[in-house]
């Protein structure tokens, strides 16, 4: 039973991580583009329904991120110093992954592009820093 629960919180991890941060690299990478060309009412418009669609799936992947993050920390222990170093940097990354995803979702944002990038960027560096704690330990 408790191999079943290992494995439903770290899909439940991956799944969140998957749809969190994919959901700002699509917003970032095709979905703003995309929405240049057109007129200004239209982009305003277009990025208040996208902000009003992805809200409730960005906050739900937050939650469920914060759930089985807690359960994945408190069931694995044992590590060295370095392991919790780059952990700590990971969950600083979090914090600011977290924060500003919370500030690009508040309606008409005009620093929301920028802030798609610092999101995006963050947390493609926590996906590497999880591969390669997963790798060597």
């Amino acid at each position: 039973m408790l191999e079943l629960l290992q494995v439903v919180m770290r899909w439940l991890h991956i799944a969140s991580v998957a749809t969190l941060i994919g959901g700002i690299i699509y917003w970032r990478l095709t979905l703003t583009p995309a929405t240049r060309p057109l007129a200004q009412q239209i982009q305003d418009d277009l990025e208040g329904n996208a902000t009003s669609a992805f809200r409730p799936i960005a906050f739900t992947a937050m939650v469920c991120l914060l759930i089985s993050g807690i359960y994945n920390i408190l069931s694995s222990t044992g590590h060295s110093t370095f392991y919790h170093t780059l952990l700590g940097i990971k969950l600083l990354l979090v914090g600011h992954v977290f924060t500003v995803t919370i500030l690009i979702l508040q309606p008409r944002n005009p620093r929301r592009t920028r802030m798609l990038t610092g999101v995006m960027i963050s947390g493609l560096t926590i996906i590497l820093i999880s591969a390669y704690l997963r790798r060597i330990f």
